[in-house]
């Protein structure tokens, strides 16, 4: 527990005010109609959202993820998340103008565009309860555990202090200042977050127990962590770590914040974006800034803790009230801020509260836009004023944020639920990719898809069945998990989508001429069509598809030479830096030629 100075309370207090005025200034305007209150009337910059993006996705949990992930796995460990930068650039390349011109409001109003009839209305409103209430409470509940357990080790508060301290400031501006509240105070809490995390890397590594940079990575409890890539001897560790999340986890599984073509509140910032060019300078600034240039500071204090807190017993020592059920090596994080001093500490605080306020705003007005727009509209009450529309947001804002605060206050680790989100998304994501380039994908698909994806993942995770298949003496490897249930969900939607009709003709030439996807998983339709004098193709342009991945391609290995060049000059390895900051420069080149083919402009 540490002892707060008078400057490091008013640096706290100032940065929740700035937030409340931000949310109340906003309200007027955003309590107009549900379009303000979800998308600013689609009127935002790439820029503005790009950051927002960036804000959302480090919330109060990530550094602690990553933290438990150094300690457990190595560096290398973070392949788990880092291959979804492919399915994040695939957005970008392929789905960002697509989405953009669906002008659906949210990505789950998406399917009685693409899909007809009762099977589509019923997709619609069950996803927007199976996602927007339950997965985000399951989500912001491991946000908000992150901040009780920084809470309980920094301040030596109650969990349910810090959730009603944490929560209430956050659902206020959030429900008053809607989605404009949101992105604006984004933009405040990422360079706070941001300062704090470099703060925080630059000052603890100079801590006389640490030593040092370069004494931190002689250090024998460090030396073995330090690897981007797993051993390639250990069969296993290469599998688990790397192998499955680049082949299989980052086009098959659905996750909150890098969803396979896109979706969420990702989805939620490219629909409200000004057009398809300000979409896709959104999600590209996002990938960038995400995967290139955040995950270092974490790791770095992640590195320090395996010196000071060696392991789990040496945090519970250190701090005993911290309450055994609590206990993991995400607690190494908060441990580890504790050392820093009077002015940083408060700053650090400040950027702990601005990631989770970031996140957990961003999940209420998400989850809440599909309470509101694709299940109470259109579930309830069909006729509602644009005033009643908003007043359901913000009470579905309230709603969840009391439910996911009280799950928070029962879980364990944010690396647990991380791994069950996983497992319940595994094998729908081709769904997601698919849809819109292959005309004979129904909503039967996606309905068979999600629900045996979540009974296989329950069958194996929560019972004996898991055990007997991938237990220490069972017939699987432990790895082979993830991949066995996209396996089999991958089987089960393929043969309902050919055992079931496919959808009308009228949903689908509707469909394609609206979004344009084009491609040979059309030209069935799209050949109908002109036999029936119907012309769905309004535009000459060829198909930007296969640039789109090219230029997937060329903007992961661009992302990827950052990262790892930023990585190698922190351990020393100048040369390795030099050369893949060399690498990045030709991927950027070959990238705005790209460009130019693809014939998108962001700015």
């Amino acid at each position: 527990m540490v002892q707060l100075s008078s400057f490091d309370v008013v640096l706290i207090v100032l940065f929740f005010a700035i937030t409340l005025f931000i949310g109340i200034y906003v309200s007027k305007q955003s309590g107009k109609s549900a379009a303000e209150y979800f998308l600013s009337g689609r009127n935002m910059p790439w820029w503005l959202l790009g950051v927002s993006m960036v804000a959302t996705t480090f919330s109060t949990d990530t550094p602690n993820l990553v933290t438990d992930i150094v300690r457990t796995n190595g560096v290398s460990g973070n392949w788990v998340w880092w291959a979804f930068l492919l399915t994040g650039l695939l957005t970008v390349f392929v789905y960002a103008k697509l989405w953009r011109k669906s002008e659906v409001n949210t990505d789950i109003e998406f399917y009685e565009l693409r899909y007809g009839g009762a099977p589509a209305r019923f997709l619609r409103g069950f996803r927007a309860i199976y996602l927007g209430i339950i997965f985000n409470i399951l989500a912001m509940s491991a946000v908000t555990l992150a901040a009780v357990k920084i809470g309980a080790i920094m301040l030596g508060l109650q969990p349910w202090e810090t959730v009603i301290y944490a929560g209430t400031i956050t659902v206020v501006f959030s429900a008053l200042g809607g989605f404009k509240g949101v992105v604006y105070t984004d933009f405040i809490l990422f360079f706070t977050a941001m300062a704090g995390a470099l703060g925080a890397a630059y000052y603890l590594v100079g801590l006389p127990e640490v030593g040092g940079l370069e004494a931190l990575l002689q250090h024998e409890n460090v030396v073995g962590k330090l690897n981007i890539l797993p051993d390639f001897s250990n069969t296993e560790a290469l599998i688990t770590l790397l192998i499955i999340p680049l082949a299989v986890q980052w086009w098959s599984s659905w996750y909150p914040g890098a969803e396979p073509g896109g979706g969420g509140y990702i989805a939620q910032r490219m629909l409200a974006a000004k057009n398809e060019n300000h979409a896709i300078g959104a999600t590209f600034f996002f990938n960038i800034m995400h995967y290139a240039l955040r995950p270092w500071p974490w790791i770095i204090v992640a590195l320090a803790s395996l010196v000071v807190f060696p392991d789990i017993a040496s945090i519970h020592q250190a701090f005993p009230l911290v309450a055994e059920d609590k206990l993991g090596h995400d607690l190494a994080y908060s441990a580890m801020l504790t050392k820093l001093p009077s002015g940083l500490l408060g700053l650090v605080l400040a950027s702990l509260v601005a990631a989770y306020m970031s996140t957990i705003s961003t999940h209420l007005n998400w989850g809440a836009s599909y309470v509101v727009n694709d299940f109470y509209k259109q579930q309830i009450n069909k006729n509602a004023t644009e005033k009643q529309l908003v007043t359901v947001g913000r009470l579905a804002t309230v709603t969840l944020m009391v439910c996911s605060a009280l799950l928070a206050l029962v879980l364990t680790n944010a690396l647990q639920l991380f791994d069950i989100i996983l497992m319940f998304g595994a094998g729908t994501g081709l769904i997601f990719i698919l849809r819109w380039f292959w005309w004979r994908i129904n909503a039967w698909s996606e309905i068979s898809a999600m629900f045996v994806s979540g009974i296989v993942s329950i069958l194996l995770n929560f019972t004996d069945l898991g055990i007997y298949f991938f237990g220490e003496e069972g017939l699987f490897p432990t790895w082979a998990k993830f991949p066995m249930i996209v396996l089999v969900t991958t089987i089960v939607w393929v043969a309902v989508t050919f055992l079931t009709q496919a959808e009308s003709k009228t949903v689908l030439q509707h469909f394609y001429k609206k979004t344009q996807p084009g491609g040979p998983g059309w030209q069935k339709i799209v050949l109908e069509a002109r036999q029936e004098n119907i012309e769905l193709e309004n535009t000459k342009a060829g198909w930007s598809v296969p640039s789109g991945i090219l230029a997937m391609l060329v903007g992961c290995a661009l992302i990827y030479s950052i990262m790892f060049a930023t990585g190698y000059i922190i351990y020393g390895n100048y040369l390795n830096g030099l050369l893949l900051i060399g690498a990045a420069l030709i991927f950027a080149l070959l990238l705005m030629k790209l460009w130019k083919k693809i014939k998108v402009t962001i700015l």
